[in-house]
């Protein structure tokens, strides 16, 4: 398309060793030519990805299995199925079906935890009448494991919902990351306590009311090592995104940030523009695309550039994914006479935030029907 490779400010890669490779992978080499260009690329592994790849870093192989093992059962064999459906129904339960999991799907995991542990007793009643009792329902320990999955797990899923969107900046998503590994260590602090404070685990503090007389107390320690493990995974996997974060500090908050921290070629526009008082109250009621689109050009020419790159870095694979699947939704095994061309138009409507002018189309075109 006759773009200049100097103009590319970032790429981002779901971190599949050909895109991500040191030496060959397709970052490496894009980065390499912007430099030869005169220019600079970041290269951001998706954040999303990421952050899937943290969350499994939660493994509990010894809650997962069992609780797979027997929504297997439940819904593998049809008859086995409707008479659980029909158990659940009869019993008036909270829910009147079990969830399947699925590792691809990013939220499964969660979605099946909560449902399983919120019939957990009818799951269990069902089974002893199929005479397949699941002797972990009556183990506290185990239990608490589950309600500690539950929860965690619960904690995860909406910072990953949270990570999602089209118009997501690099700014918003990397504040989602910092709050959650500021909430890590304040889940830390309070499990690690004499006195265990449960209360953004609401899940495990019900076994624990239901179970007294067990000392599920004492599996708080090894809960709070695992948060901590959970924290350093965090720590290691978005280094690349903290290798930049006094840019992404300096977009977002220009006014809080003392220009000797500054890149020198910012300085001087900077200090200009803390000292304006308009200025200042206006990045308070604007967002940020709107704020640095109406800076003056001739005043604040290095900071709008600054701010166009930043503006410019994708945090997220999300709108690839999002055009993937809409590809595959539309391009099913039914519609085998779909063309290329054809295809090329529905994405390109359904994938564009542009809103089609239809009175002008119409009034365009000499007559809607025309004869064949």
């Amino acid at each position: 398309m006759k773009l200049q490779w100097n103009k590319v400010t970032g790429i981002i890669t779901d971190g599949a060793p050909a895109m991500a490779g040191e030496r060959s992978g397709l970052s490496t080499l894009v980065c390499n030519k912007v430099s030869e260009e005169g220019g600079k690329a970041i290269k951001l592994h998706c954040i999303i990805h990421q952050e899937v790849l943290c969350a499994k870093h939660m493994k509990y192989d010894h809650v997962m299995k069992p609780v797979i093992k027997v929504i297997n059962y439940i819904r593998s064999k049809a008859l086995c199925h409707r008479q659980f459906q029909q158990f659940l129904l009869d019993i008036q339960a909270e829910y009147g079906d079990v969830v399947y999991h699925n590792d691809v799907r990013w939220l499964s995991r969660g979605s099946v935890l909560q449902r399983f542990y919120s019939l957990r007793l009818e799951i269990g009643q069902f089974l002893a009448k199929k005479g397949q009792p699941m002797l972990e329902l009556s183990d506290p320990f185990w239990l608490a494991d589950l309600g500690f999955l539950v929860d965690i797990t619960r904690h995860l899923n909406a910072l990953n919902t949270s990570l999602r969107g089209q118009n997501a900046m690099v700014s918003q998503l990397y504040s989602h990351i910092k709050a959650f590994r500021t909430k890590l260590l304040l889940f830390q602090r309070h499990l690690s306590q004499a006195q265990p404070n449960t209360t953004h685990f609401p899940s495990l503090q019900k076994i624990m009311t239901s179970f007294p007389q067990n000392n599920i107390s004492a599996q708080m320690r090894r809960y709070a090592t695992d948060v901590s493990s959970l924290v350093e995974e965090f720590q290691q996997r978005f280094r690349d995104f903290a290798a930049i974060e006094k840019d992404i500090i300096l977009f977002s908050s220009p006014f809080s940030v003392d220009p000797d921290d500054a890149p020198e070629h910012l300085q001087l526009e900077l200090i200009e523009l803390q000292c304006d008082a308009e200025y200042r109250s206006r990045h308070q009621q604007l967002p940020l695309v709107n704020f640095y689109r109406q800076l003056d050009e001739g005043r604040f020419q290095e900071i709008r550039t600054f701010a166009k790159k930043m503006l410019s870095l994708f945090g997220s694979t999300y709108l690839c994914e999002k055009a993937f699947s809409v590809m595959n939704i539309t391009k099913s095994c039914v519609r085998t006479r779909l063309s290329d061309s054809h295809l090329r138009d529905v994405l390109r409507i359904k994938t564009t935030v542009l809103e089609p002018d239809l009175d002008y189309i119409l009034q365009s075109r000499s007559q809607y029907h025309p004869s064949h």
